[in-house]
């Protein structure tokens, strides 16, 4: 059973790109749900100089931020690990280490919705 969704920066930066919005989405593919952002990634995006960064970065600290000394898709994968957690993405090389550890994988189709492989598999 899926506890939680972990977000990483792909996720977070969605709404701007795709004006998809998330809580929506999220709500109908699994009713009311924890969501979870690792401090990495709210770091990680930081970093990014474009036009959405600073919104994603705010939208991130409306989630539970979840404390960690890891870095990058380590981190989501640590945090999704231990919470029994889906993770959104649409990172091609996260979805792949998702899909061998058998964690749940919430992506975006056709820019418009999420859908859910809860096996990581499609």
């Amino acid at each position: 059973m899926i506890s939680a969704v972990v977000l990483d920066a792909n996720a977070l930066l969605m709404p701007f790109q795709f004006k998809i919005h998330l809580d929506r989405e999220l709500k109908r593919l699994f009713g009311e749900i924890l969501v979870l952002v690792p401090s990495s990634v709210i770091d990680e995006l930081s970093n990014i100089h474009d036009k959405h960064a600073k919104a994603a970065m705010a939208l991130a600290k409306k989630y539970s931020v979840v404390e960690t000394s890891m870095r990058g898709d380590d981190a989501v994968l640590s945090v999704a690990r231990d919470r029994s957690a889906a993770v959104l993405t649409n990172d091609r090389e996260l979805i792949s280490r998702l899909r061998a550890e058998n964690i749940p994988v919430v992506r975006l189709r056709s820019g418009r919705y999420l859908i859910f492989s809860p096996h990581g598999i499609e």
